[in-house]
């Protein structure tokens, strides 16, 4: 009876380059998948604004409130600049007032501050 010879078979290392390469490639795939999926789920704003969890107001729909007489407009400029024009009926508390006459404030009313 002869014997068998066991022979090992090598894998070429460029297949495991090949291999690895293409496991990043579906990570990759996957994580811009995912990303892509949350950006379009939640609205982006701009991070450099201050409080970027307060909602922002459209200006349609600060216009529709202020036909409608459904806000209260503040107006966070500086006594000079509100004087110089203002959306009519707003009020004047300064941005370095603020914390200091917010009591002012109803925090029932939809309250729109704006500073141009």
């Amino acid at each position: 009876m002869a014997k068998l010879k066991k022979t090992k078979h090598k894998i070429d290392p460029s297949i495991w380059v090949i291999l690895i390469g293409g496991l990043m490639l579906l990570v990759a795939v996957i994580v811009l998948f995912t990303q892509s999926r949350q950006s379009a789920q939640s609205p982006t704003q701009n991070a450099n604004i201050p409080f970027p969890e307060v909602e922002r107001v459209s200006v349609q729909d600060a216009k529709a409130a202020l036909d409608a007489g459904t806000a209260v407009f503040v107006d966070v400029r500086g006594d000079d600049l509100y004087n110089t024009g203002h959306i009519p009926g707003a009020l004047s508390i300064a941005e370095n007032e603020m914390e200091s006459r917010f009591t002012e404030l109803n925090p029932n009313d939809w309250i729109i501050t704006y500073c141009t």
